[in-house]
């Protein structure tokens, strides 16, 4: 369990990019305190990764600033404001990396890395090969070396360059290629890789659109667990606000036919509530 005390003076008070704006030539400026910087919208001498990005970050500037940067760059990004709210995205979007403040509101940035980092690879439900970047105000030589100790695999001080962040995070991601895959889930004879985003039904191949995907593998995280719709809306979709809308359902409709090839039933809608993952068995 994190310790929720913080250290004397909040971290995402001591230093912070405070947000972008376009100039006439289109370009991103990021303006952090010591001076800004110019961040192009494409870097044509670098390979673009597409990936799923974690933000953990409990201000609200900053984490927009990097949500909005990071999806211009063609990344998929997720935000989490608190320590919880990122362990549960860990547990059902099954991000690529995270970047992970220290001074959260719940509990220190060091304990969440040391918990991911020391899951257990068979039955946690977090990956303990996830690609970890620190971003933080704590720049002194002790926070870097405690963060090393207990797992990031780099380390940012703020205020930063959004240009060398990103080029961390394609750093990271490339040698994270060749890691070792966390073990497959399988529900029934519907067996799902979620960091190849891959699934099988009784071993053939599915095709599935982004959100189908992501919408199974967040069924899947808790099979047999009803999430709401509001659940799945802002962990799939990222809504932050709930309207009348058909797309959880027009998605699920999809998915359920694309799993019902065997006569097997997978997917349950829930009425007035949300929907399920079951192992199939149910007529």
């Amino acid at each position: 369990m994190c310790d929720s005390s913080l250290p004397a003076g909040r971290e995402s008070d001591v230093a912070r990019p405070h947000g972008a704006r376009k100039t006439d030539a289109g370009a991103s400026v990021c303006s952090c305190e010591g001076g800004g910087l110019s961040r192009p919208r494409a870097f044509e001498d670098m390979d673009t990764i597409s990936a799923t990005i974690l933000v953990i970050e409990d201000h609200d500037s900053t984490r927009t600033f990097l949500a909005d940067n990071l999806s211009a760059d063609g990344f998929d990004p997720l935000e989490a404001e608190s320590a919880e709210e990122g362990r549960r995205l860990m547990r059902t979007q099954f991000p690529d990396l995270a970047i992970v403040d220290l001074g959260l509101p719940d509990c220190d940035g060091l304990e969440l890395v040391h918990e991911v980092r020391t899951t257990d690879r068979i039955a946690g439900s977090l990956d303990p090969d996830l690609p970890l970047l620190v971003l933080t105000g704590r720049g002194n030589e002790l926070d870097r070396l405690r963060a090393f100790e207990r797992g990031c695999d780099d380390y940012l001080s703020k205020p930063f360059s959004y240009p060398e962040l990103r080029a961390r995070i394609l750093a990271l991601l490339r040698r994270s290629r060749g890691r070792p895959r966390s073990g497959r889930i399988r529900v029934g004879t519907l067996e799902i890789d979620p960091l190849a985003r891959q699934a099988w039904l009784r071993g053939m191949p599915l095709t599935l659109s982004k959100k189908e995907f992501a919408l199974l593998r967040a069924l899947a995280a808790e099979p047999t667990r009803v999430f709401t719709r509001e659940e799945l809306l802002r962990g799939v979709w990222g809504f932050r606000t709930l309207g009348a809308t058909r797309t959880l359902d027009s998605h699920a409709s999809r998915l359920r036919k694309k799993l019902t090839t065997f006569g097997d039933k997978f997917v349950i809608n829930v009425w007035g509530v949300g929907y399920r993952l079951v192992d199939g068995s149910i007529g």
